[in-house]
């Protein structure tokens, strides 16, 4: 994170994705979250640079993880049209590395504080790690399970194709066969990597396929540090030997002595808020992803209970959306230039997406009542204007088909969890 956070800063995506942007696409309920002015929106991201530094040497490790769990979730809050599955991950494993003492052994906490070094820990410590990613595995495992992915082998026959052009593999990127090959192998990997990790026996062989399955999905795909952060996070599923060997040839390339540590002591009363307290955050991890099933239609189309879902490179999807302002008072109808109001990343993502086009309509709206218009040399005071849109959107590969029709007021529509009965039902 400290690389990917410094790459993110030298690319100057913080100027683009939330300095730039006119408006932003806020979460239901978080809305109330806003960018900082100016350039003092680098402020959270070089209070991540700093946290990911304390956190790497375990120096005030607590404040440190905190401050990059803060910071981060509050820039993944900002706008949805960044929402990305690995943003949401770093988001609980470092809200997860508040709450466990990772700071105990190897740190300079531990030479700040000798009274924290600890020689063992509890076992959740270890095993909610283990089971937050054991979660992102499954289930982008199980959200493979349909038939654009493995009966189609969509979207990876789309995404493929466009690496023709690479060297000695680019003639196999437009064969259907490999297509279906990485659909097939993607889903079984998902499904079943974490149960060979857990496995002693086989720990080591599963490693292998991680690194490669990673290193394949990064040097194709343009997904950032997330194959990175997976490589390396997977190493929590190997042994305590494992990990005591590698802190020992860390001593030794700092010079540092191994001192003895007493052993921690959990009470009672404390181990049962903790089982409490886990056992909330394991039902709720489970059952986010299946909320999709308290929706009708096909989940991909509307995407209702998509995010926070683990639906990893399962969907390729591409909008035109034309917005009309009409004036109640006179009739009168124009077309939006949509490009004067969003970033091309906004526009492109909310002409797909029924959450962002309400949004997007009620920003309309407010932009547009009470304001004075121009028709030749008349001029005309817009009142209470209606917001329609006409768009069309392709899944899959599969031709463009009608999404949002202009029948309906999108800025007077609710802006809820329940099913958006104006989206037009997929047609297969």
């Amino acid at each position: 994170m400290l690389f990917g956070v410094s790459r993110f800063m030298l690319k100057g995506w913080v100027k683009t994705l939330y300095i730039d942007p006119q408006y932003y696409f806020g979460y239901l309920g978080f809305e109330w979250v806003k960018p900082l002015e100016g350039s003092l929106m680098y402020l959270p991201f070089i209070l991540m640079l700093i946290a990911a530094l304390c956190i790497i040497f375990g120096l005030f490790y607590r404040i440190a993880a905190f401050t990059f769990f803060l910071c981060f979730t509050y820039v993944e809050l900002l706008d949805k049209s960044n929402y990305l599955n690995h943003y949401y991950f770093v988001s609980l494993m470092s809200f997860l590395m508040m709450l466990v003492p990772a700071n105990r052994a190897f740190s300079l906490d531990t030479r700040l504080f000798p009274n924290i070094r600890r020689s063992t820990t509890d076992q959740w410590h270890i095993g909610i790690l283990k089971f937050q990613l054991a979660v992102v595995y499954v289930f982008a495992g199980i959200a493979k399970l349909n038939s654009d992915w493995l009966l189609d082998a969509q979207p990876l026959k789309t995404w493929l194709q466009a690496h023709h052009n690479l060297p000695l593999v680019g003639e196999w990127m437009q064969q259907d066969w490999l297509a279906y090959a990485f659909s097939w192998a993607g889903c079984l990997y998902d499904l079943f990597i974490v149960f060979f990790l857990l496995s002693n026996r086989l720990r080591s062989y599963a490693y292998f396929f991680v690194v490669f399955f990673h290193f394949v999905t990064w040097y194709l795909f343009p997904i950032g540090v997330f194959p990175w952060v997976m490589i390396f996070s997977t190493l929590i599923f190997f042994s305590t030997d494992f990990h005591e060997r590698m802190l020992r040839r860390l001593r030794s390339l700092f010079r540092a002595k191994e001192t003895s540590a007493p052993r921690a002591i959990t009470s009672g009363g404390k181990r049962t808020i903790t089982s409490f307290l886990l056992t909330v955050y394991i039902c709720i991890q489970l059952l986010i992803p299946f909320r999709y099933v308290l929706y009708p239609g096909d989940l991909f189309w509307n995407e209702e209970g998509f995010r926070f879902s683990w639906r990893v490179m399962l969907m390729h999807k591409e909008g035109y959306a034309t917005f009309y302002l009409y004036d109640k008072e006179t009739g009168r109808e124009s077309e939006i230039n949509n490009a004067k109001f969003l970033t091309r990343t906004q526009e492109d993502q909310m002409a797909t997406q029924p959450d962002m086009i309400i949004q997007y309509a009620r920003i309309l709206k407010e932009h547009y009542d009470g304001k004075v218009l121009h028709y030749g040399d008349q001029k005309f005071l817009i009142e209470d204007p209606a917001i329609y849109a006409k768009i069309y959107v392709s899944l899959n590969g599969r031709p463009s088909q009608l999404f949002v029709d202009k029948n309906v007021d999108l800025s007077l529509l609710p802006y809820n969890l329940k099913h958006r009965e104006w989206v037009q039902p997929f047609e297969e």
